[in-house]
């Protein structure tokens, strides 16, 4: 009786992710230092970002800071311009559309944000990876250093590297801060003793740690296992998406091959080449011997394809995994296979772009389809949004004001001519500067008669009162009569409010 042999999954590596071993252990990655064109372009991309966000929370527009989220106070700056929690639907349109956006784009380019300009992929492998390899070398010498045993070189090698990770997770909790409470607030947390800010001084701790532990423990598991983003790639994606892809049509069966050689014939063409006529039979019969070998007669006069198996794409995978496998959960398209593939591709003289940029769909069939009707609906979708955003921002006034008559008050006789309607008015000044507010009745005419003081509105702040406003008993309209009152400042009008006036009835 014939051994069976036991089935292999070839699409095993789906049920479980690359860091993570049959006991559930995590396997540490330690990727080779890239270079290539993509790792240069990311590069200098990445120094763009890193110089934009250290560096914004330095820049102020008229005496404001370019970009501030105060959650606790609720205040918020973006570009110099203030907004205060009425603008709340401002924020929640902006959110969704920036949502669509995200789905748009992934749809169409997959997970190019996470290899390029997400701070998270910038800060692990454009400063704390290089710090990393320039401290304990490439990727074999960080493997050869975490198995010895702990010498005096081991301690220094690896105290001065958490020390510099440490530091830098101070710096970059500090400019996370200054985003949120203002740079004003962090330099003061660092200058005054900790007693006179413990609360801030706390806060800075905690992220400092937790972005430590993030960027010298977590890593990518980041990436893979916490942020949701890669978990919708697979309702996101579909077979037109550009993504980082291996082209198996061009890059199958593998095999090695020798610079400057002719491409050669697989071991299915030898074995047919190998025998006679009349041994054909025998030959197939060992062609259906050989792994991958589904279709013997057709795989019999397949060469061999331009991959040369050196697993160099997988090695300098910062998440561990073979990109020749397909899409995959872990891919955070960075581009470190497509520059090391190039390179071997050019030392075996075969044309580069066996790892590109691409999709599913082109490497099949040759041909791209971007505007899919997919995208076409999202796009639709996406400018609606945008328009409504524009046409909502460009309406927007920095001072809002509510008119509404005193509830529980009918309307007074002033002389015989005269009827008097008391109204509470509330301001909501959206800015930084104080000023003083003036009401003129406009329509119709009339005076406006303040309880009080002229009325100042602090900044970013809510001003309440009450005033009178008299008509002219003819000119009303009856029972109720639309008015219009407008909100000047330093001479400057700055909104107009309508509300009803309650006459009697004539």
């Amino acid at each position: 009786m014939s051994e069976i042999t036991p089935f292999e999954d070839s699409e095993e590596y789906r049920d479980h992710i690359a860091t993570v071993d049959d006991r559930g252990k995590r396997i540490w990655v330690y990727p080779k230092k890239p270079k290539g064109k993509f790792t240069s372009a990311r590069t200098y991309l990445s120094w763009a970002f890193l110089i934009f966000l250290f560096g914004a929370p330095f820049v102020k527009i008229n005496g404001e800071p370019m970009l501030l989220f105060n959650i606790l106070k609720r205040h918020f700056i973006i570009f110099g311009v203030n907004f205060a929690p009425q603008d709340f639907h401002l924020f929640v349109l902006a959110m969704l559309t920036f949502v669509v956006f995200i789905i748009l784009f992934t749809v169409i380019y997959g997970r190019l944000f996470c290899g390029w300009v997400c701070p998270q992929t910038v800060f692990m492998e454009m400063v704390f990876r290089k710090i990393e390899y320039w401290i304990e070398g490439d990727a074999n010498a960080q493997r050869k250093l975490n198995n010895a045993p702990w010498t005096n070189e081991k301690i220094l090698k690896k105290g001065a590297k958490q020390a510099i990770f440490f530091a830098i997770s101070v710096l970059i909790a500090n400019t996370f801060l200054a985003y949120i409470i203002g740079l004003d607030e962090v330099l003061k947390i660092a200058s005054e003793p900790v007693s006179q800010n413990l609360a801030g001084f706390i806060a800075l701790m905690v992220f400092s740690f937790a972005f430590f532990f993030v960027f010298s423990w977590m890593r990518e598991q980041i990436c893979i296992a916490i942020c949701p983003y890669g978990r919708l790639q697979g309702v996101l994606l579909d077979k037109s998406s550009i993504v980082v892809h291996y082209d198996h049509v061009r890059g199958e069966p593998r095999g090695k091959i020798k610079r400057d050689a002719p491409k050669p014939e697989s071991p299915l063409t030898s074995i047919q080449s190998s025998v006679r006529q009349s041994e054909q039979a025998v030959a197939l019969e060992m062609v259906e011997a050989l792994p991958h070998a589904a279709n013997p007669i057709e795989a019999v006069q397949k060469s061999l394809g331009d991959c040369i198996d050196c697993k160099l794409c997988i090695h300098v995978c910062p998440t561990g995994i073979d990109i020749r496998n397909g899409t995959q959960l872990e891919c955070v398209n960075c581009t470190a296979c497509i520059d090391a593939c190039d390179e071997v591709m050019d030392k075996v003289q075969r044309p580069r772009g066996l790892i590109r940029y691409a999709s599913a769909t082109s490497i099949e069939t040759k041909t791209q389809k971007i505007f899919t009707t997919r995208v076409k609906a999202y796009t639709a979708v996406l400018a609606l949004m945008v328009i409504l955003n524009i046409v909502l921002l460009s309406t927007r006034s920095e001072v809002e004001v509510l008119l509404l008559r005193t509830p529980g008050m009918l309307y007074q006789k002033v002389g015989t001519t005269h009827i008097s309607n008391l109204y509470n008015y509330e301001i909501i000044n959206k800015t930084r500067d104080t000023f003083p507010v003036e009401f003129r009745l406009v329509k119709p005419s009339g005076s406006v008669k303040m309880i009080g003081k002229t009325p100042y509105t602090k900044a970013s702040d809510i001003t309440k009162g009450a005033m009178f406003v008299e008509i002219d008993r003819k000119k009303l309209t009856g029972r109720k009569t639309r008015i219009a009152v407008d909100v000047y400042s330093n001479g400057k009008k700055i909104d107009r409010v309508k509300t009803n006036f309650l006459g009697p009835m004539n």
